[in-house]
């Protein structure tokens, strides 16, 4: 009687992959994921010859990063969010659900940011600080200068740090 496959190693697929089959098949320079990996974000362990093998959970922890870089999360707030997981799993659906749900704000005021830029593109720079014709009628004696440096019309919620 034969013994059913019931992993990927039974398979035939390995179990551990070098960093360049990791590299290849997520896409991302191998110096990326030695940056990744330094950062804590990903880990490997050594060969006897001190080669590199990621776990294939790897792959969904760099699709994971991947996208959340992509929506213009910070590395840092990846990191945060990693660091509630164990670091040699896979993040899952529900993973993703409930850590991406955390930057849902933030991605929403940039949005808004992002849509009032569009709208007010052309109507000026978005002063209290240098002024063509128009400031005058909108920001009368430079009055947002007061508030500090900035397009203060353009920023919703709060002006980035400086």
């Amino acid at each position: 009687m034969t013994r059913k496959a019931t992993t990927l190693e039974d398979l035939g697929f390995p179990a551990q992959l070098p960093v360049g089959e990791v590299a290849r098949r997520s896409g991302v320079p191998v110096s990326t994921l030695h940056f990744y990996e330094s950062r804590g974000l990903i880990h490997s362990h050594r060969t006897s010859g001190n080669q590199r093998r990621y776990s294939r959970d790897v792959l969904r922890r760099v699709a994971f990063i991947r996208v959340a870089q992509r929506v213009g999360i910070s590395l840092a707030d990846i990191e945060v969010v990693l660091s509630t997981l164990p670091a040699t799993a896979a993040p899952t659906r529900a993973d993703w659900e409930r850590l991406s749900s955390t930057w849902r704000a933030e991605l929403d005021e940039r949005m808004a940011q992002l849509k009032r830029l569009r709208d007010t593109l052309d109507d000026c720079i978005g002063c209290g600080c240098l002024s063509i014709d128009r400031c005058r009628l909108r920001n009368p004696l430079d009055q947002l200068g007061d508030q500090g440096p900035g397009p203060h019309r353009l920023w919703v919620g709060q002006p980035p740090d400086h």
